[in-house]
């Protein structure tokens, strides 16, 4: 059986991925080449936190985010 999603919906579903690119956009911003990167502190994957900060006078750090890596659901 073939299901369909009514026009309403869809259209509401659309306003809401446009509106959430459109505020994504606005408040993330991309660094230039050689532009510090801003202090933060994240989780890591064992529940510790790990702050750039901690990496000061490295020569190089790499942070690499997973959107739905190791993902239960």
């Amino acid at each position: 059986m073939k299901t369909t999603i009514p026009p309403t919906k869809s259209l509401v579903m659309f306003g809401l991925l446009l509106a959430s690119v459109f505020i994504g956009s606005m408040t993330a911003t991309a660094l230039q080449i050689g532009e510090k990167a801003p202090e933060f502190t994240l989780s890591s994957t064992t529940g510790e936190k790990i702050s750039l900060n901690q990496f000061k006078g490295k020569k190089h750090v790499l942070v690499q985010f997973y959107s739905m890596d190791f993902n239960p659901t």
